[in-house]
């Protein structure tokens, strides 16, 4: 499967698991806040068990197509677009249209990080210092 679809994937449970970790206490209005903060570390393990994997699978250092910010811009977006549905089911309030037009532009972001998508593989040229002067660029 493609690396990229495979990253996805894992990033988009892992942000389901941090939108409960982060939000689903809110609703916990009796909890008392230590069992909010227990709980939350609970959930946030398992976001963890998948984010990190996500982030290996993807980025150029371990063989993926994706840079680190580009792997950032992308847990971000999935991040808006699960706790928006987060925000309307389960905490029931409804997104401003404020709220909306601020997502859009992450999202807008989003596409312009993906641009001429796939990171600098480190050791590559580009991240060779320049040639002094007099001494041939690599590859010449």
């Amino acid at each position: 499967m493609n690396r990229v679809i495979v990253t996805v994937l894992l990033l988009t449970a892992s942000n389901i698991f941090m939108t409960f970790a982060w939000y689903y206490h809110l609703k916990m209005k009796a909890w008392p806040l230590m069992l909010a903060i227990l709980a939350s570390w609970g959930i946030a393990f398992f976001e963890y068990c998948l984010q990190v994997p996500a982030n290996r699978f993807g980025h150029t250092s371990h063989g993926g197509p994706l840079s680190a910010p580009q792997l950032k811009v992308i847990q971000e977006a999935l991040t808006l677009s699960i706790f928006a549905v987060f925000s309307l089911v389960v905490l029931k309030e409804k997104l401003r249209p404020q709220d909306i037009i601020a997502f859009t532009l992450i999202f807008a972001g989003v596409a312009v990080a993906m641009t001429g998508r796939g990171g600098t593989k480190p050791g590559s040229a580009h991240d060779a210092p320049p040639p002094r002067a007099g001494e041939p660029s690599p590859g010449h």
